[in-house]
């Protein structure tokens, strides 16, 4: 990555996955924001989360046109350090936030259900809004080590980056704890949620349903692995190599990989949005009796509502 320059094969890739994702991800993100503010009425803490994860999810798609352009145009960025640093830090900001707000969605969601009187007192739509202030205030203070990108004013942007960063090891460190963090937490309440579902079913309850919605969870979390864990092992195979820790005939190698899974990462912003459209359209679309399971698969990003959480917890505990 402190290399100038992009093989023509890592460009392919990412046009291959940046315009479909840019296209598909903003439509339905816009589509899904118009469903939360247009259709559905009451706030709740999973609605404040969602909005928060989509409003993240958004604002990094809408860096993705510049990388494109950037990696179009290798040495020959004309848009000024300024708004070089600026993109870049939208585009890893909301990419750690969009992180951190699903592990804070995976953990709401497990108090919800594995300890809903708990909840009564943990949960509200103020912590709800706090909680995502806290992150998105962590993270945009972050953005002050992405001035330490480039050495000077930059020909390239969102790659060629100065080799000042990989002598700071607090960079890895916060970046790697706060994915690796957020996984173990989502792993470990995505297995309870399961748990907890198929103890407390029953007799009386809709099969198909409570097995949708364990699958819904165990999608989010596969989305969630597949898309986020190629880069951060690349990135910390990267940093061994520049530290010399792993020889420095890796590196050419290593790096494609980094850039390649880096725009791989970028898959969860569609993938997500897609996801949260279509859920949300078979809430507003289903009969009044099943909502009691489908009403919040979508507040709740992608999972079973508020209402279902606590009743499932509750027998659970009983």
């Amino acid at each position: 990555m402190a290399n100038s320059s992009i093989e023509s094969y890592v460009q392919l890739f990412q046009i291959t996955v940046y315009i479909p994702t840019f296209v598909l991800g903003l439509l339905f993100n816009v589509m899904a924001l118009w469903f939360v503010f247009c259709k559905i009425r009451k706030l709740t803490e999973s609605i404040i989360y969602l909005v928060s994860l989509i409003t993240l999810d958004t604002l990094l798609l809408f860096t993705l046109p510049f990388k494109i352009i950037s990696y179009g145009s290798q040495n020959k960025w004309n848009l000024g350090f300024a708004f070089c640093s600026f993109l870049e830090s939208l585009y890893f900001v909301n990419m750690y936030g969009s992180i951190l707000i699903s592990a804070c969605i995976c953990v709401d969601r497990y108090i919800a259900i594995r300890h809903p009187f708990l909840a009564i007192s943990l949960r509200s739509t103020k912590k709800a809004a706090m909680v995502c202030s806290i992150v998105c205030v962590g993270v945009w203070a972050g953005t002050s080590f992405t001035y330490q990108f480039h050495d000077s004013t930059p020909t390239t942007c969102f790659y060629g980056f100065s080799n000042k960063i990989w002598e700071n090891p607090a960079v890895l460190v916060t970046l790697e704890t706060a994915f690796f963090g957020s996984l173990i937490a989502m792993i470990f309440c995505t297995v309870q949620i399961i748990i907890c579902l198929k103890r407390s079913r029953r007799p009386d309850d809709p099969l198909t349903d409570r097995r949708k919605s364990m699958k819904i969870v165990m999608a989010n979390l596969a989305t969630f692995v597949i898309c986020f864990t190629p880069f951060h092992v690349m990135f910390f195979l990267y940093y061994l190599v520049k530290k010399g820790v792993i020889t420095s005939s890796l590196q050419e190698i290593i790096r494609p990989f980094v850039q390649i899974s880096l725009c791989w990462a970028n898959l969860n912003c569609c993938l997500d949005a897609i996801c949260y459209y279509f859920v949300l359209k078979e809430f507003l679309n289903s009969p009044p009796q099943e909502t009691k399971i489908t009403t919040n698969l979508s507040e709740s990003k992608c999972c079973a509502s508020q209402s279902f959480w606590e009743q499932k917890g509750k027998a659970f505990e009983n």
